[in-house]
């Protein structure tokens, strides 16, 4: 394939104003916007119970289908205040990116209800007991059914893989606040950079050594170092990568955060075992995406919790573990989202493009290529820093996050089993593996297994003395 081929499949940039509605990333920033400022208001109103309907949350773990219909018996009107809302505000905004409205409708209210689906099935004790955490299912279900099933065309307009995750993208800024991060520390923050930059660097260098494309390798990196999915899509809009490569990093993703839900809990068991705090930092600096980490680190804290000691340095185990992998994974490594992204465009935009086009790009042109839901993603962040300045610890936990901060991520799971659902239904694998053949896979794999090395030494060796071991004592508001 020519560069003048590759080039038509890469997403046309959009200069001038008119990029602020005609473009993606805008909307994306717009539609998590209009999330944070609903949530505001109904909370700073007293809305909280509004809030709470639109933010319709997934039903407790069940045994018997009879608990499941006294749960919709109770809540069925939150979803379809839900379903509305993003039904009206993603077709209207589709529709203006040129979509059929009509379409879009209609493939939407069938990921819809699978992801209910996936919600009702991700919840059963069973289920749960395995890690099936609700997006892990929704990829898997959307593998099973996109490669299984041949959909009409037209279908694959309500599969927005870019839009869905862009959107939860901002509204992760959202749940991060800078004073989160500040709270952090500086373990956090030196062993995420350490991580990130080390397992980006060996990923992209192998995939460029071995013969891949340079976006094809960047975007592998960003998989690897930071926060998957999201990182991956975010590393493709900032270099014009292919939509295939993102497909690809994100299958890498999938399966090594598969791997990692079971090989972590059970090494970290077999070293020792490692103190839960330590255990959680580990899953934090290696697992591949928040909701496979996330259930990694549950099932290795109540394990611990359970057959070691329920309470540890004076603190819950269980809870020691969660709060690990959240500072390391949720706030130390997904902030080098904007970070990597912010690089590699300049890097793409000032040497890339000029080494295959011959033309040196204005300044401007690092700005219409720049994805915005980066920039939203960090406004979003400073917005709900000024909302939580001034805001003791006790009030920030009782109220403001179930209250606040809780709704928000509720929507932003929502939008993550859509794009995770849709990912699955638009990723070919025969396609992907005679794209690429086996070197993507040895780049991602030789990097992911170094990640798992130097995340053990950093949680257990060198910060794990000064830190982990010693969480309660500086453990921020997660």
């Amino acid at each position: 394939m020519s560069k003048k081929e590759e080039g038509k499949e890469r997403v046309e940039v959009i200069r001038g104003w008119e990029s602020l509605w005609k473009t993606e990333d805008w909307w994306a920033v717009w539609m998590a916007f209009i999330v944070i400022i609903i949530a505001l208001v109904l909370y700073y109103s007293g809305n909280v119970p509004a809030l709470k309907t639109l933010a319709v949350s997934a039903p407790g773990k069940w045994t018997q289908s009879s608990q499941i219909a006294d749960y919709f018996a109770k809540h069925w009107f939150g979803y379809v205040v839900n379903y509305l809302f993003w039904l009206i505000i993603f077709t209207i905004t589709s529709s203006i990116l040129g979509f059929n409205a009509k379409d879009f409708a209609i493939s939407f209210t069938f990921v819809y209800i699978l992801s209910i689906i996936i919600f009702v099935v991700a919840a059963n004790k069973t289920v749960h007991n395995f890690n099936l955490e609700p997006p892990l299912l929704a990829v898997l279900l959307g593998l099973v059914i996109g490669n299984i099933w041949h959909y009409p065309k037209w279908m694959s307009s309500g599969f927005r893989v870019e839009y869905y995750i862009k959107t939860g993208i901002v509204l992760l800024g959202a749940t991060l606040p800078f004073t989160l991060i500040y709270m952090a520390g500086p373990y956090v923050i030196a062993q995420a950079a350490i991580i990130a930059i080390i397992t980006f660097v060996i990923i992209y260098s192998i995939g460029v050594k071995i013969g891949l494309d340079k976006r094809t390798s960047a975007v592998l990196g960003a998989g690897g170092a930071v926060c998957g999915v999201s990182a991956s899509i975010a590393m493709a809009a900032a270099v014009r990568a292919k939509k295939e490569d993102y497909a690809l990093g994100i299958s890498a993703v999938i399966l090594m955060a598969i791997i990692c839900i079971f090989l972590l809990p059970f090494a970290a068991m077999a070293a020792g075992p490692l103190h839960p705090g330590v255990a959680g930092a580990w899953i934090g600096t290696s697992e591949f995406a928040d909701a496979a980490g996330f259930a990694a680190a549950d099932f290795y804290g109540e394990w611990y919790h359970d057959h070691i000691a329920a309470v540890v340095s004076g603190a819950d185990a269980h809870e020691q573990a969660i709060w690990a992998f959240t500072l390391m994974k949720v706030i130390g490594r997904d902030i080098w989202i904007g970070l990597w992204a912010f690089v590699m465009a300049v890097i793409s935009t000032t040497r890339w493009e000029v080494e295959e086009t011959g033309i040196k790009p204005s300044p401007m042109e690092i700005w219409w290529r720049f994805p915005k839901f980066v920039i939203g993603f960090l406004i979003a962040s400073f917005v709900m820093t000024l909302v939580t300045l001034g805001v003791s610890t006790t009030e920030y936990m009782k109220i403001m996050k179930p209250n606040l901060i809780g709704p928000i991520k509720t929507m932003r799971t929502w939008t993550f089993i859509f794009t995770f659902f849709s990912i699955g239904m638009t990723t070919n694998f025969k396609r992907i593996f005679a794209g690429y053949g086996s070197k993507p896979w040895i780049a991602f794999f030789t990097g992911a297994i170094i990640n798992v090395i130097l995340g053990f030494t950093l949680s257990t060796y060198i910060f794990g003395p000064v830190a982990w071991s010693k969480l309660p004592q500086w453990a921020p508001r997660v």
